[in-house]
């Protein structure tokens, strides 16, 4: 049995490494991610800052372990195979509910989901252990108190974080308006004193200065001395950021920095027992249980052990640091993707994630109401000035080609930082994901981000991030409890299949990232386009991106229309299925595409923009046009199809033939055209497809009067769908001729 038992360490440990890549590919980039938007540094400099972080903070984090240990349960109440059971379950849900979110691209927090599957497991093995002994109380075996104060603290930490970077960004984006480099000439100072003082109170006195490796002697005058150190840092560290600022050093940047480092150490320090606090807490179990079982068995050993605190072995603590700073550096997926929350909270207009939800526009409309009321009460002076200081005129044009300046990312930085230290020192496992991203909303509200043309889109993906960590909590329990149950009756045969289970997982899972990161388009015209401030340069890459859009429409209409039709003679219904979830996927992208081209367009020369508006919406309707025919043309064909009815009379097949050719013939011209931008013969393609929809008309005629001539015969349900077939042709060929010239226009 010890052996069975040691497997399941060696997996727990296991997953723990895999954990702590994916961690830091999924969570790590919240906080190297200001210093590279803002350029502070090239991204070497930066992520050696945040490994260095990573790694003191790593080191530094062996306190929080004790929540994976007794500060959801009560061990003392629980046997060795119980408490192994859960903390499997634990690992098992973590994966399952990782894979899961992931694919529906759903957002997640490892925090959430350590201490709602913690919940989940022991509820149920709470639940048994009552039923079997009526004297036994949720009170004995669930560390309520804890459990619900850290779950209390992590949502509350939302609405903290959310009104503190309101606070803050305000008043600092009033002291140093968007032209900080003129109004920062004696405020800096104080700002960088501020910034550094409150950092090396939270971190380097309440972190390292609880630190074991530090000697009683040093930690007793830190706790004796502490308001005096505090304004000894202060005044020191504002004299010091005064000088440098009249060296020319740029203060913001430093502070990004610092808060860089912050920022990293206190995610290492808070989040390393979602990693690894699980795993080392079975270590531990396994350790006492092959050292003091004396003969008792599995069912009757209790893991009292486990009351007392962590005493995590340094080179665990190292390893995992080690781990996350190699994950930090060479992880494609931490390098290259755009987090949410920059999206959300960037200065400037693009692409918006999100759609509109009525709950977001109910909070827009609310929020405008009670700006208008308050601007009625507030002097018009007062009001005047205030606007002043956010005004955007003056602001360094280096500054707006990026998603946010230094100001706003210090703030960021140096209060997410604060926050989830004071959390880490408190012993409260917050999660950093939740913190970084809230502050980083309320900071972008109180600067105005969130213009009236975007508000709705950026609350309606904050809701849906938030909605997200709920889902994640509800899943977490409900998973873990049902995969604990299972393990706990199933035995050994069920904890086997559940490791085969995350073993499969996460090999499809990685090969499932790899397909997704290998078909993405990489082509960043429309990034580039909202970064630049030449209208003309604008125009440029707006002609690009919209040529792009409508010959891949071109391509992808035609190899859709051939998937229908095909489809409908072979009685393919995997085709037709196949065909009806890729024009589903393009109207969605079709919307996407169209919003951005808008947004390229409101940036292009005016005159040029109201020249070509009327050509720019010609060309877009006739790319949902395209998606519309052929989604009409689909649907009575599928159906058809599907209740497996009479086949295609060949005669149809052959009498369609010739104009299934003409339109593939028609529509590789037409992308061709637009692909290459020359248009010399494009009226003979207009003239042919006009002649072919003829064809069309004296066809359909020709059809209805057979059918009129075989009336009641078996075939008349197909021939419906053939004269649907018939008539979408026609309007698909319309698109397709409103498309050819919209896009001459649109390029002339």
């Amino acid at each position: 049995m010890e052996t069975v038992y040691l497997c399941i360490v060696v997996f727990l440990l296991c997953l723990a490494v895999f954990d702590l890549f994916v961690g830091v590919s999924n969570d790590a980039v919240n906080f190297p991610q200001s210093s590279v938007g803002v350029k502070v540094a090239n991204y070497r400099t930066i992520v050696i800052i945040a490994s260095i972080g990573v790694f003191l903070g790593a080191v530094m984090s062996s306190g929080m372990m004790d929540v994976a240990r007794h500060g959801i349960m009560t061990p003392s109440q629980y046997s060795f195979e119980e408490v192994m059971t859960i903390f499997l379950a634990v690992m098992v849900t973590d994966v399952i509910i990782l894979d899961v979110f992931n694919t529906l691209g759903m957002p997640t927090s490892t925090t959430v989901s350590l201490v709602f599957e913690l919940l989940g497991g022991t509820f149920v093995i709470a639940c048994i252990k009552m039923f079997g002994d009526g004297a036994l109380m949720f009170s004995d075996l669930m560390n309520t108190e804890q459990a619900l104060k850290v779950i209390i603290a992590i949502f509350v930490s939302v609405a903290i974080a959310f009104v503190f970077g309101v606070i803050v960004m305000w008043l600092s984006r009033l002291v140093f308006t968007f032209n900080y480099r003129k109004h920062s000439r004696y405020s800096i100072g104080i700002f960088g004193g501020i910034a550094f003082t409150a950092l090396s109170y939270f971190i380097f006195m309440k972190g390292l200065g609880k630190s074991p490796y530090i000697s009683a002697e040093v930690r007793e005058y830190i706790d004796a001395n502490t308001k005096f150190l505090l304004l000894a840092i202060f005044v020191v560290s504002t004299i010091l950021m005064q000088i440098l600022h009249f060296c020319k050093v740029n203060i913001f940047k430093l502070v990004v920095l610092l808060g860089t480092f912050a920022l990293a150490m206190a995610f290492a320090g808070n989040d390393l027992v979602n990693f690894i606090g699980v795993p080392l807490a079975g270590l531990s179990c396994y350790q006492d249980f092959t050292a003091n079982a004396n003969g008792a068995s599995d069912t009757t050993f209790m893991m009292t052990s486990l009351m007392e605190s962590a005493k995590t072995t340094p080179i665990w603590l190292l390893g995992a640091g080690v781990i996350m700073i190699i994950a930090m550096a060479t992880s494609k997926k931490a390098q290259n993707v755009i987090k949410t929350s920059v999206d959300l909270s960037r200065q400037d207009e693009g692409d918006e994630m999100f759609g509109s939800s009525r709950a977001a526009r109910a909070i827009v409309r609310f929020s405008q109401n009670m700006n208008g009321s308050i601007s009625s009460v507030v002097p018009a002076g007062v009001s005047d000035w205030v606007d002043s200081r956010f005004s955007k005129k003056e602001a360094d044009p280096k500054d707006q080609e990026l998603a946010f300046d230094v100001v706003r990312a210090a703030v960021n930085l140096v209060l997410a930082s604060m926050l989830i230290t004071i959390g880490t020192n408190l012993k409260l496992p917050l999660s950093t994901t939740y913190v970084t991203f809230m502050v980083a909303m309320g900071s972008s509200l109180a600067d105005r981000a969130w213009g009236r043309e975007s508000a709705v889109f950026r609350v309606t993906g904050v809701l849906s991030v938030i909605g997200g960590w709920f889902i994640t909590a509800g899943a977490a329990f409900i998973v873990s409890a049902v995969v604990c149950l299972a393990m706990f009756y199933g035995g050994i045969v069920i904890k086997v299949a559940f490791m085969a289970l995350v073993i499969y997982l996460l090999i499809r899972s990685n090969q499932a990232y790899k397909k997704k990161m290998s078909s993405e388009n990489t082509d960043n015209i429309f990034q580039l386009m909202m970064r630049t401030r030449d209208p003309e340069l604008v125009w440029d890459m707006l002609q690009r991106q919209v040529s792009r859009t409508q010959s891949y429409v071109c391509k992808f209409s035609l190899e859709q229309f051939n998937l229908i039709v095909d489809g409908f003679q072979n009685e393919n219904l995997k085709d037709l299925r196949r065909s009806a979830r890729e024009l589903k996927q393009e109207t969605n992208e079709l919307k996407k595409f169209r919003r951005q081209e808008m947004l390229g367009l409101k940036k292009c020369p005016p005159e040029v923009a109201v020249e070509r508006n009327t050509w720019f919406h010609l060309g877009a309707n006739s790319n949902q046009q395209f998606v519309y025919a052929l989604r009409r043309m689909l649907e009575p064909i599928k159906e058809h199809i599907g209740n497996s009815f009479n086949p295609v009379p060949q005669e149809f097949v052959d009498e369609f033939e010739p104009i299934q050719r003409k339109i593939n013939e028609l529509m590789k011209l037409t992308e061709n055209f637009i692909s290459t931008n020359r248009f010399e013969s494009y009226r003979d393609v207009l003239a042919d497809a006009d002649q072919l929809k003829d064809e069309l008309s004296v066809l359909r005629k020709q059809h209805l009067d057979r059918m009129q001539k075989a009336n009641g015969n078996a075939d008349f349900q197909v021939s419906l769908v053939y004269l649907n077939l018939l008539q979408e042709s026609q309007q698909f060929l319309s698109a397709m001729r409103h498309q050819l010239r919209a896009a001459k226009k649109f390029a002339e």
